[in-house]
């Protein structure tokens, strides 16, 4: 089982370099935007590329999607606690919620 994290606490750990962040949604919508220094891993790709994006299992990871009905990240944090590791956690309020409260974002699109 994983638990949550809350936009201030995932903030301030994000601020403090002590997270990986996982965008469980991937694809275009990681290129368009992504929290800050996030990771694309989606639910299918786990298995063979958690080990090489997440070395550490006992690092603190949070996994998030685009909003609390979006089944994703609860879907890769469940993969990443079957594989081992130990501190993962999700922002189920996800990418909208970060945005509408004005925090930054990143993006992979080239302008």
């Amino acid at each position: 089982m994983t638990t949550h994290i809350s936009r201030d606490e995932l903030k301030a750990a994000i601020d403090a370099g002590t997270v990986t962040v996982v965008d469980a949604l991937g694809g275009q919508y990681y290129a368009q935007q992504h929290l800050p220094g996030a990771i694309a891993l989606v639910e299918g790709e786990v298995a063979d590329r958690a080990a090489e994006l997440l070395p550490d299992r006992d690092a603190a990871i949070v996994a998030y999607c685009s909003n609390p009905a979006c089944p994703n990240s609860e879907a890769v944090a469940r993969r990443l606690v079957a594989l081992g590791y130990t501190d993962v956690r999700t922002y189920r309020e996800g990418i909208q919620d970060w945005v509408e409260a004005g925090l930054p974002v990143e993006t992979s699109v080239n302008a």
